[in-house]
């Protein structure tokens, strides 16, 4: 785990929880208009979904939340701010400016660049 001060861990986690909570109201905001809706009429709503639904923003929130969530497994194991590339510890400011980055910035821009479509910018 990357060397960081108990003081530096709680406000690490303290962004964790904050992003993680941001992305759930964003997610439910986006699909706010089917809180009222029966089961079988969310079945039928999710099959047909409007287009002023954004799908696509959807599924990157969705994909944030399961890093944040291992971000956050990992913090509690003790095992939090290596670069899952190279080993190199992540750095505190980066973590807290993107709490579930799992890249430091050279092997984030590395894997950017070889997969453009895969990755989204994080730095």
């Amino acid at each position: 785990m990357a060397d960081f001060t108990e003081h530096q861990l709680m406000q690490l986690k303290a962004a964790l929880q904050k992003r993680y909570l941001e992305l759930q109201h964003e997610i439910r905001d986006e699909l706010a208009h089917t809180q009222d809706i029966s089961a079988e009429e969310l079945t039928e709503y999710l099959n047909n979904i409007p287009d002023d639904i954004d799908t696509a923003l959807i599924d990157r929130q969705i994909n944030e939340m399961r890093e944040l969530e291992m971000s956050m497994r990992y913090l509690s194991e003790l095992d939090f701010g290596d670069c899952i590339d190279c080993g190199n510890e992540i750095g505190f400011e980066r973590l807290l400016a993107y709490p579930s980055a799992q890249r430091c910035i050279d092997c984030q821009s590395r894997f950017e660049e070889a997969f453009p479509k895969e990755s989204h910018s994080s730095l």
